[in-house]
């Protein structure tokens, strides 16, 4: 009875201690859209630590619900008055916890009953929904590309037979190899034409028509230079 006793009184004080039934403590409310889950006795943090658990959620109108914090004393000179609320989840899919940020840190500490300025949370089965449409879609794309690699693999197409016969891709190469060849023969054709005594005077003129239109763009741009 007594080891019983004693188990009780332990529990009673961590519990009590969680809860904040014994010590100094404050209270301070937020409004939000919608609770999400949260429920009394839910956890309070700031800055990661548990300082206070929710003591009464109250439907106020029928898009508004407020929420009563009991908050320890001793951590009240750190939440300012433009601190901000918010309902997060201890972990992916934990409990729900009221989330309390920092506010500047000029301004007054929060007063006994002050209202804290709150931020709407993201619904779970909002992210959910669009996870699943986003799945959706990559699902549809994915079937399309084996479509479609399916076709190239074993159709009869212009695409098909370039990528899987190897004669196409032989001539290919080839054709490019002969393109090369005439281009060096073009360009040593033309590089002996110049040298012709025939053709050596339009040469000569063609290249002395280049030099005056470059001097020309030259003087035109010394021009707009010499303006600015």
């Amino acid at each position: 009875m007594i080891i019983s006793f004693v188990l009780f009184l332990s529990a009673l004080f961590f519990i009590g201690k969680e809860k904040n039934l014994f010590g100094s403590v404050f209270r301070i409310h937020a409004i939000f859209d919608n609770v999400s889950g949260l429920k009394i006795g839910s956890n309070v943090r700031f800055g990661g630590i548990n300082i206070g658990t929710v003591e009464d959620i109250q439907l106020v109108t029928d898009t508004s619900v407020k929420i009563v914090m009991v908050i320890q004393n001793n951590v009240r000179k750190f939440i300012k008055n433009d601190a901000n609320a918010s309902i997060g989840s201890d972990g992916l899919m934990g409990d729900k916890v009221v989330v309390i940020s920092p506010g500047s840190f000029m301004k007054k500490q929060i007063e006994e009953g002050g209202e804290l300025a709150s931020h709407s949370p993201v619904e779970m089965d909002a992210i959910l929904a669009s996870l699943k449409i986003s799945a959706d879609h990559a699902a549809v794309i994915t079937d399309e590309l084996a479509k479609l690699a399916y076709r190239i693999n074993h159709g009869n197409g212009a695409i098909s037979k370039l990528i899987g016969d190897s004669t196409i891709g032989n001539n290919l190469s080839r054709t490019m190899k002969n393109l090369n060849k005439s281009t060096e023969g073009l360009n040593e054709n033309m590089e002996a034409a110049k040298h012709n005594f025939l053709l050596r005077g339009y040469f000569k003129k063609k290249k002395r028509e280049e030099e005056k239109k470059k001097k020309e763009l030259e003087n035109e741009q010394q021009k707009k230079e010499d303006k600015q």
